[in-house]
């Protein structure tokens, strides 16, 4: 894996990002083409109707499965980040700062946090703002 830095720190599973959510775009158009379709048809509707419904709800749980992930991912990085300001200052992060901060903050080596997280809560920093700021990049190899 290349070493992470401020340009390529996003994570995107081709796979899921862009092939699983093509295919399910594709297949809600299709089935609401065949829903359009079966209207006059009641032998078919019920069944055209179900698909729609069914790829609809699996579309929702495409983006729900990201969210809940993410949102976990997030409680356990603001709990590290947390525990690591804790580790260098013996004081709990600022309650200033935003999750979207100490998620941004968690890229920060231990030699720049502490500053970058005053400055952050001090000067209400964008979370794009602080990953700029950072001159030593700590990448996060792990996420999900």
């Amino acid at each position: 894996m290349p070493e992470q830095n401020y340009k390529n720190h996003h994570r995107y599973v081709p796979l899921y990002h862009f092939i699983l959510f093509g295919v399910l775009v594709l297949t809600l158009i299709g089935s609401c083409v065949n829903l359009y379709q079966s209207w006059g048809d009641h032998t078919r509707l019920y069944s055209a109707s179900l698909i729609t419904v069914l790829t609809a709800c699996t579309l929702i749980l495409f983006f729900f499965a990201r969210i809940f992930a993410l949102k976990a991912q997030d409680r356990a990085i603001r709990a590290e980040e947390n525990f690591r300001h804790y580790l260098l200052t013996s004081k709990p992060l600022d309650g200033r700062l935003t999750i979207f901060q100490i998620i941004a903050l968690r890229f920060a080596p231990d030699a720049e946090f502490v500053a970058l997280a005053k400055r952050a809560a001090d000067e209400s920093m964008a979370p794009d703002a602080i990953k700029q700021a950072i001159k030593n990049w700590r990448g996060d190899y792990y996420r999900a």
